[in-house]
């Protein structure tokens, strides 16, 4: 049986509820015009190039500046900077490395604390940084709420709360009465609300927040320019791009779920699809009818997942359930509009909030994530330690950002830390294998975990592989 929702095709009605979407991420959409940096067209040095305009580069553009003023650093970025996931997230800031505590328990035991603890101080971090860099992303500190939609799922509440108090969350397990009081849905059986290191926010403001911080102080910015290659140079390496050419000392690449310049890399991540609504501002009426009063985060609990939050302005964004992957993992802007998508998470969420039917969407949008078999960041060097990196955060980016950027700027420089001397930076995730069985076996992991969802959390065989192999796909 499917979980609780219809086995019906959507409705007309859910149907045309977002036929006038605006097909641009929200938070983007908001951002005030500006002008484009140049695109780089020239011959230029400098002492660290980054390669990649997203959170994980401009986080590393400005630390970097911050332990070297005097530091010489250049950022390439292909589009515009924000504008791949990095713009498009669902703005949850989450401080867990590990995509969870059980999921790092699951992959590294014998550092979960010290994994835990980083976090919680990437966290605080961020929320001092956002401070220092007077940005202004309307972080709200709401917690995140994890809900069941199925009696199977009421087991785990518990056990969940217990995994958080022992690392020094304040978490607390909601009952049905106590749930529908928070949050009034027919489909809510209970739920954990962690109240520590989680928060809600405006990634588009944020993004742009960095990008200005980075040029105030110093940092050069140039957009529209897609690295081609990679040379070698006495004094470093040579980053050849379509008009120009960065020579530099050191290399940082922060490019995500774009094609790695590092086959190393490539092997390692696959570009899933993920697609998200937003609705447009509630009513007084409205937003009475559901409750919410503390804004938090929200996700349920299965396997096939939905995330939702509130905006500033009073709209709920609504995503995930969909994760697409094609075949080959291309990365391109037709990909992201697919109606099959947009229609089930429109069904799905008038199942779950039936008293806002005739609310209408005024955006949607797509885009890939950077998913990696152990759905968290990691990190290596290449050419001698001249380059690193930092991806395959599995959309959970919005704050491991920050740390991965940190690691990786600790990595190309040569410097000891605590985190860099934990397995969980040395240590990589299991590559894919090459087409077809890249696309078989992500098909077959797909229909693994909608059957487990359907069979009360029962992981089938292949499945239970997976998980001896230490491939992340219990998230």
């Amino acid at each position: 049986m499917p979980r609780p929702w219809p086995t019906t095709p959507p409705t007309a009605d859910e149907r045309s509820a977002y036929a006038d979407a605006v097909p641009r991420s929200f938070w983007l959409d908001g951002l005030p015009a500006r002008d484009a940096s140049p695109a780089l067209a020239r011959e230029a040095r400098a002492s660290l190039c980054i390669v990649g305009g997203g959170f994980t580069g401009l986080w590393a553009a400005i630390h970097a500046k911050a332990d070297d003023p005097a530091r010489d650093i250049v950022v390439l970025e292909g589009d515009v900077v924000g504008s791949a996931a990095s713009g498009r997230n669902g703005g949850f800031c989450i401080a867990s490395l590990t995509h969870g505590i059980d999921h790092g328990l699951a992959r590294f035991p014998e550092e979960i604390d010290t994994l835990v603890r980083l976090g919680l101080e990437n966290f605080d971090g961020l929320v001092a940084d956002l401070d220092r860099l007077s940005i202004d992303c309307d972080f709200q500190p709401t917690g995140e709420l994890s809900v069941a939609l199925e009696p199977h799922e009421l087991d785990w509440l518990q056990e969940e709360a217990d995994l958080l108090g022992r690392f020094g969350h304040d978490a607390v397990v909601l009952d049905r009465d106590a749930l529908q009081a928070q949050i009034a849905s027919p489909t809510y059986l209970g739920g954990v609300w962690d109240r520590t290191g989680a928060a809600v926010l405006d990634p588009g403001k944020l993004v742009e927040g960095l990008r200005r911080a980075a040029i105030a102080s110093g940092v050069r910015i140039y957009e529209g320019t897609t690295v081609e290659g990679i040379e070698p140079t006495p004094r470093g390496l040579r980053l050849v791009t379509g008009a120009g050419a960065v020579e530099a000392e050191r290399v940082l690449l922060a490019t995500g779920a774009h094609r790695s310049l590092l086959g190393a890399v490539r092997a390692r991540i696959a570009p899933v699809y993920d697609y998200v609504l937003v609705t447009e501002p509630l009513t007084t009426e409205q937003r009475a009818s559901i409750g919410w009063a503390d804004g938090q985060g929200i996700a349920d609990s299965a396997n096939q997942f939905h995330y939702y939050r509130l905006t500033a302005d009073g709209r709920i964004l609504w995503g995930g359930y969909d994760a697409v992957y094609r075949w080959r993992g291309p990365v391109d802007a037709r990909f992201d509009e697919r109606d099959a998508s947009f229609a089930r998470l429109s069904q799905h969420f008038f199942t779950t909030f039936p008293q806002l039917r005739g609310l209408r969407f005024s955006h949607r949008w797509g885009g890939a994530i950077d998913t990696c078999s152990r759905f968290s960041v990691f990190f290596g060097t290449a050419y001698d330690g001249r380059l690193a990196y930092a991806t395959g955060y599995t959309g959970l980016g919005v704050c491991a950002t920050r740390f991965g950027a940190r690691v990786a700027l600790d990595l190309v420089d040569g410097r000891a830390s605590e985190a860099t001397g934990l397995q969980y930076v040395a240590r990589k995730p299991v590559p894919f294998p090459p087409e077809p069985l890249r696309s078989a076996a992500i098909r077959l992991t797909q229909r693994g975990l909608a059957a487990a969802d359907a069979r009360g959390g029962r992981r089938g065989r292949w499945l239970r592989t997976l998980d001896r192999l230490g491939v992340g796909f219990d998230s």
